[in-house]
C-alpha cells in the first residue's frame, strides 16, 4: 500500500474514490439511457423532477432503499440476498486493474516537520503486470450471481433466465478471449499500462524486417486488428446481457429471467452490476484497440514539457498531465457507453438459437482465423 503514512493515506483514498465513481456513474448511465432512449423514439423523457429530469436519480435511490425487502417463500433465504452481491464485486474488482490515465509523480516536500516524498502514484487501484488475466479470470465469476439468483428464487421463470444467461456467456466467453489474443500477440505483454504505452506515436510497424511509419494514422491497435475488435465489442454486449443478447430478461417469455424476484434494493445492485460490467467492457475496449488514455500524436512527455515550459512546478505539470489524459480516457469510454444505450433501442431481440448459432458457429471461427493469421502475419513481417 505504500512506504509511509502519506503514501497509505492517499492509495486508500485512491481506492476509495475509484469504487465511488464507478458506483456513481451508474445512475448518470440510467439517465443517459432513458434521455437518449426518449430521444430516439421522440419522447421527452425524465423532465420533471429537477432540471432535464437529473433528480429522478435521488428520487429512484430512495424508492429503491425504503422499498418493502421481499423474499419468495420457495425461496433460500441466504443465496438470495447474497446474489445481488456476487453479481457486483466481480465488475467492481475488475474496473481496479484498469490504468485511467498516466501516473503522477509528486516531488520531495515538506509537511508537519519533516520531508515526505518522492512519491509515484498510478491513477488506478491496483498496478498488475498481468492485469488482463486477472480481468478475465474476474469477470467471469459474474454468471455464479445470476445462476445463484435464479435458483434460489425458487422460480422456474428465474431458473430458466438465469441457465440461459450462464450458457450465453460462457459461448461468448470463447470469442471474447480469442479476440484479444491477436493483440496480446502484437503487444507482447499481459501488462494493461504497457499496451496503452506501445500505442503512442504514429503508426509504426515492422514490414519483412524493416520499420515504417505512417505519420497520419494513430498507432492503435485497431487499425491492426480490425476483425478482433469487431468480436470484442460483439462478445461484449452478450456478456453484459444487453440487447440484442438479453435473452436472459426476455419479457415475452420469462417475465423478467433471472431477477423476476428481485425488487427495492437488491434488484439496484444487479442494475449495478450490469453496467459495471458495461464500463469495464468499453474501458478494455479503448485499452487494447483505441489507445488507452493516449491522445493521437501527442505523447505524455510533450504535455509534460509544455506544462514545465509554461512555469508549472514538476508536481503540479505531473498531476494536470494525468488530468489531461484522465479526460482522454473518459471521453472514448463514454462514447462506447453511449453505444451500448444505442444500440439497445435500434436492433431486435436475437432468437435465442440464433444467439448460441452466432456464438459458436461464427464468432468461434472467425476468433480461431484471425489468431491464427495474426501470428503467422507477425512471424513472417518480423523475420522478413
Amino acid at each position: 500500500m505504500g512506504a509511509d503514512q502519506f503514501e497509505i493515506a492517499v492509495n486508500l483514498l485512491k481506492l476509495i474514490v475509484i469504487f465511488l465513481a464507478m458506483v456513481q456513474l451508474v445512475p448518470i448511465l440510467v439517465w443517459a439511457e432513458r434521455r437518449g432512449s426518449a430521444f430516439i423514439q421522440n419522447r421527452l423523457g425524465p423532465n420533471r423532477v429537477g432540471p432535464l429530469g437529473l433528480l429522478q436519480l435521488l428520487a429512484d435511490a430512495i424508492k429503491f432503499i425504503f422499498k418493502e425487502q421481499f423474499i419468495p417463500a420457495n425461496a433460500k433465504p441466504f443465496l438470495f440476498k447474497a446474489a445481488p452481491v456476487i453479481a457486483l464485486v466481480p465488475a467492481a474488482l475488475a474496473f481496479a486493474a484498469i490504468p485511467l490515465s498516466t501516473p503522477v509523480e509528486v516531488s520531495t516536500f515538506e509537511l508537519f516537520g519533516r520531508a515526505w516524498g518522492p512519491y509515484v502514484f498510478e491513477i488506478q487501484t491496483v498496478h498488475m503486470n498481468v492485469g488482463i488475466i486477472y480481468i478475465l479470470g474476474v469477470s467471469s465469476l459474474g454468471a455464479y450471481g445470476l445462476l445463484t439468483a435464479g435458483w434460489a428464487s425458487g422460480n422456474k421463470y428465474s431458473l430458466l433466465g438465469a441457465l440461459r444467461a450462464c450458457a450465453q456467456m460462457v459461448s461468448y466467453e470463447l470469442a471474447l478471449g480469442l479476440s484479444i489474443v491477436g493483440a496480446l500477440i502484437l503487444y507482447g505483454t499481459f501488462s494493461l499500462n504497457e499496451m496503452v504505452q506501445l500505442q503512442e506515436g504514429p503508426l509504426a510497424f515492422a514490414w519483412f524486417g524493416k520499420q515504417v511509419t505512417v505519420g497520419w494514422l494513430p498507432n492503435w491497435g485497431i487499425i491492426f486488428q480490425p476483425l478482433g475488435a469487431v468480436l470484442f465489442l460483439t462478445a461484449a454486449f452478450a456478456e453484459s446481457n444487453r440487447l440484442p443478447f438479453d435473452l436472459p430478461e426476455a419479457e415475452g417469455e420469462l417475465v423478467a429471467g433471472f431477477h423476476t424476484e428481485y425488487g427495492g434494493f437488491k434488484m439496484l445492485l444487479f442494475f449495478m452490476g450490469e453496467y459495471g460490467h458495461m464500463l469495464v467492457s468499453s474501458a478494455l475496449f479503448v485499452i487494447f484497440f483505441l489507445g488507452g488514455y493516449g491522445i493521437p500524436f501527442l505523447t505524455q512527455d510533450t504535455v509534460f514539457q509544455s506544462l514545465l515550459n509554461n512555469g508549472f512546478s514538476p508536481t503540479v505539470s505531473s498531476l494536470l498531465t494525468s488530468l489531461v489524459f484522465l479526460i482522454s480516457f473518459l471521453m472514448k469510454v463514454f462514447f462506447f457507453l453511449w453505444f451500448f444505450i444505442w444500440v439497445r433501442w435500434t436492433l431486435p431481440r436475437f432468437r435465442y438459437d440464433k444467439l448460441m448459432d452466432l456464438g459458436w458457429k461464427t464468432m468461434l471461427p472467425w476468433g480461431l482465423m484471425n489468431l491464427f493469421v495474426t501470428a503467422i502475419a507477425v512471424y513472417v513481417m518480423n523475420r522478413g
